[in-house]
């Protein structure tokens, strides 16, 4: 059997880290297995979804490094939809029910008051024909539930009936049915919901596994039985808990919280950004990995928490400095280039530890190519003008810095960070930075010397 999973966005807009966490759960652990990645297009909601967010999320994938074995779209199956429908209506399985959405809300909150759950009464098995016609004239038109294998026999009578399945993530899971709704299939603008193209396509497309978050168990314990009333076998399910910020705060797509668009626009690597949506909430720490199949090979379900996945937004910066120090210059070159960065790999090594981000390459390339405003207190100024005139002749190396600061060590009596901080902030504007003996090369002679007061 050749593994087979499937990622399922809303093409309704811009994916973000918390969508991330579920494709790359499902894309590593096919890589693990040698498996097959489905990319499936949620867009059966016409009005919301946007060709325009179909081909931001294949560029935020892409980014990533996930690239798909097939791509679909269930707008472009509602025929296999339709057919399923019909098949569970001819089974009775599927019924029409005329409830208006205040109606069922006011039974629901009659329920909860009485101290019963708010469950569906399944009222509408019980409509007659005439009753059906009756709404119908009235303009009403029927949204369709099916009917849950609850029950004897007599679907009023309904008994504790367990779904269970050993879930990849969480272990042995159960769900009774008898404390579920059925759930509504077809709206009743004849929009399906999620629920049933889902599990068509999960059986045309051969998905044997389905890694999902954590709020699609209850989901699941409704979805076996319709695959097997479709006359399909369910695939294997794993529940993941769910990202969240430091606060328990949930991500939304619609507030465009951490969109994996803007975090490469924040010059956030590709690498950065996984692991932090892979790691966050398992037992593994969350650490760099040069790239998907290391980061794949690493991989194991079973690590995930039950406790939740929370994260501060600050450690993607924090382990994107950690990845950015070891990335190699071949890595980077056509970045910088297009940043302006010339200097080639002596310039990426001397720089590339101070750089949080691979932008940030060019503020030192600033330093060293351009006129900077180099800050000198009153207290330096003639520290500084000694330090000019002690500079050494001929070319700048490696050996120069140590040779000078020996020299206005001598000359001055300065040491430690009096000696260092004031040349450093004269000749970078920096208090911080690039190892001034590798640096100060790129800075050069004339350079230096028009930074120094005379």
């Amino acid at each position: 059997m050749t593994v087979t999973v499937r990622f399922a966005p809303s093409p309704t807009g811009h994916i973000h880290i918390g969508n991330l966490r579920p494709a790359l759960f499902n894309w590593l652990y096919a890589k693990k297995e040698n498996g097959k990645f489905i990319l499936r297009y949620d867009d059966t909601d016409v009005e919301r979804s946007r060709e325009e967010y179909a081909q931001s999320i294949a560029q935020d994938l892409a980014w990533i490094g996930i690239q798909p074995d097939v791509v679909e779209k269930q707008s472009d199956r509602f025929a296999s939809y339709d057919a399923a429908a019909e098949k569970l209506k001819e089974a009775g399985l599927l019924y029409p029910c005329y409830e208006t959405p205040d109606e069922l809300e006011r039974r629901r909150s009659r329920a909860r008051a009485l101290g019963r759950p708010p469950v569906y009464d399944r009222a509408g098995l019980k409509l007659t024909d005439e009753e059906k016609a009756a709404f119908e004239a009235e303009g009403r038109k029927p949204h369709w539930r099916f009917v849950l294998p609850n029950h004897d026999g007599d679907p009023f009578q309904t008994k504790r009936t367990e779904v269970t399945w050993n879930d990849l993530v969480r272990g042995e899971q159960s769900v009774d049915l008898a404390s579920l709704s059925d759930p509504v299939l077809i709206r009743a603008d004849g929009t399906y919901l999620y629920t049933l193209p889902s599990i068509v396509d999960d059986a045309d497309m051969g998905v044997t596994h389905v890694i999902r978050g954590e709020d699609h168990v209850a989901n699941t314990g409704v979805q076996i039985p319709i695959f097997k009333a479709l006359g399909a076998i369910p695939p294997v399910f794993g529940h993941h808990n769910l990202l969240t910020t430091h606060d328990g705060e949930g991500l939304s797509k619609r507030k465009g919280s951490l969109s994996i668009g803007s975090l490469r626009e924040d010059g956030l690597e590709a690498m950065s950004v996984s692991c932090v949506a892979v790691l966050t909430g398992t037992s593994h720490a969350v650490e760099p990995f040069s790239d998907l199949h290391a980061l794949a090979a690493d991989f194991d379900l079973t690590s995930v928490s039950r406790s939740s996945a929370k994260f501060d937004p600050a450690e993607i910066v924090g382990l994107n400095a950690r990845i950015v120090h070891d990335l190699p210059f071949e890595a980077v070159q056509d970045r910088l280039e297009a940043l302006g960065v010339s200097g080639g790999e002596a310039f990426w090594q001397t720089v590339r530890g101070n750089c949080e981000k691979v932008q940030d390459a060019a503020q030192y390339w600033q330093i060293v190519s351009g006129s900077i405003d180099g800050e000198i207190d009153d207290e330096d100024r003639d520290f500084l003008k000694s330090a000019r005139s002690l500079f050494p002749e001929g070319d700048v190396t490696v050996d120069t810095w140590g040779a000078w600061t020996s020299a206005v060590k001598s000359e001055t009596g300065r040491k430690g960070r009096g000696l260092f901080m004031p040349l450093r902030k004269a000749l970078t504007g920096l208090s911080h930075g690039p190892d001034m003996k590798d640096f100060l090369p790129f800075i050069g002679r004339q350079n230096s010397l028009d930074r120094l007061p005379e």
